[in-house]
């Protein structure tokens, strides 16, 4: 006979997104048991524990999108949560590089949504100031965001479960119990788990490169598809490190969905360069051989990954070009680093970005949240969501406050 668990909330995910959802409802309802489900043997064991540790500072986004009040509020919060608790963490800054005429009409733009975001201690710098904050870097202008810094978000992460678990009579977290299946009862839900049964009044997904899957499992059908796309980076040798002081960017490409391929020194030592971002076989696939049948049948049946392709045919294939050829690779990163040489740089590990695709191929550019009877989905999480966790927390603390009923 399977163990059954009774709990008044059941987070699935247990990355940073759902342990600050858990954290955020725990706080303002102590009394409430609330357990967090994560399928892997630790906690954040892929969108947040492969990303680029980077605290995001909120100049890239919309104004009055989510994105730029959630990264904003969570930034501050991320980093007195940080201070408070002993993370490692660093607000270094960073430049936002532009290397020609044609960059700068983009960068002034993105300047402008960081000053109508509300982002601190940013100021557009010339050639010489760019020179002495990072003395290897040649462009023409540039962005100095003092703001953006640099954390280690497994460590955040884990410092939330250790959190819930101690301060909240009941609640706790499970690892190496994968939701695989909802039964609903009217006023609860059985989530069937290979670790037993969890019933529970309320259900918040935070799946990551499973957030679709799980939602349709639940009942919530959405039109959006996640599709995977990997990421390689790049770690510079110790020669090749002397040629960086913290975080170099280019301006963004307003063609194209990523922000390009850059420098990042690490919180726990060395320097990182990328990533580039290639289609996936498998969701979970670090390895540039991965390769699931399943996740590569619903990607390539869903239409909006064809019409992601055609709309962004150059940028895939150079993307493909960068994950193959270090030659190439190298040449992207000499746009903003003219004397990096080939032994300044050597391969080295894979992420992977769970970016959800409309049926017309359009990427959801914002974060999607959304509610159905008694469940919460956040359908759609990507970067700045590591930077946001707490602000998203919150926001889903909220959702359900309304739509649960809390007390």
């Amino acid at each position: 006979m399977s163990t059954k668990h009774s709990f008044d909330i059941v987070v699935v995910g247990g990355g940073c997104v759902g342990l600050a959802a858990a954290y955020k409802i725990n706080t303002r309802y102590p009394h409430l048991k609330v357990a967090v489900l994560e399928k892997e043997d630790h906690l954040s064991p892929h969108q947040t524990g492969h990303n680029s540790g980077v605290i995001h500072s909120g100049i890239y986004y919309k104004p009055g999108s989510y994105k730029a009040k959630l990264c904003v509020e969570g930034r501050r919060e991320l980093v007195a949560f940080a201070k408070e608790h002993g993370i490692a963490h660093d607000i270094c800054g960073k430049i936002i590089v532009a290397t020609h005429e044609s960059e700068l009409a983009h960068m002034n733009k993105v300047f402008n949504n960081g000053k109508a975001n509300g982002v601190e201690d940013i100021e557009l710098i010339d050639a010489k100031r760019l020179k002495e904050i990072e003395p290897f870097v040649e462009g023409i202008a540039g962005i100095w965001v003092g703001c953006t810094g640099i954390i280690d978000f497994p460590g955040v992460t884990r410092k939330l479960g250790e959190l819930l678990e101690k301060n909240f009579s009941g609640s706790r977290v499970f690892i190496k119990t994968e939701a695989q299946d909802f039964v609903h009862h009217g006023d609860s839900t059985d989530i069937i788990t290979n670790n037993g049964t969890f019933n529970a009044k309320f259900i918040v997904t935070c799946a990551g490169l499973h957030s679709d899957r799980i939602a349709k499992k639940e009942g919530t059908k959405s039109d959006a598809a996640i599709v995977g796309f990997r990421g390689d980076y790049y770690d510079l040798t110790e020669k090749g490190m002397k040629k960086v002081k913290n975080l170099i960017y280019p301006v963004p490409n307003p063609k194209y969905p990523f922000l390009g391929v850059h420098f990042t020194r690490m919180v726990h030592g060395g320097v990182e360069c990328g990533p580039n971002a290639v289609f996936v076989f498998k969701r979970e696939g670090y390895g540039k051989t991965s390769f699931s049948f399943k996740d590569t049948w619903e990607a390539l049946t869903f239409k909006g990954t064809w019409k992601f392709f055609f709309d962004n045919m150059k940028f895939g294939l150079d993307e493909y070009r960068g994950a193959f050829s270090k030659k190439f690779f190298l040449k992207r990163l000499r746009t903003l680093i003219p004397s990096l040489e080939s032994d300044d740089i050597v391969a080295s590990r894979s992420g992977v970005r769970a970016m959800a695709l409309s049926p017309e191929g359009n990427m959801l550019d914002d974060f999607k949240i959304e509610h159905r009877n008694n469940a919460i989905h956040v359908l759609n999480a990507p970067s700045p969501a590591a930077t946001a966790c707490l602000s998203i927390g919150k926001a889903i603390e909220e959702m359900a406050t309304e739509k649960f009923g809390l007390k």
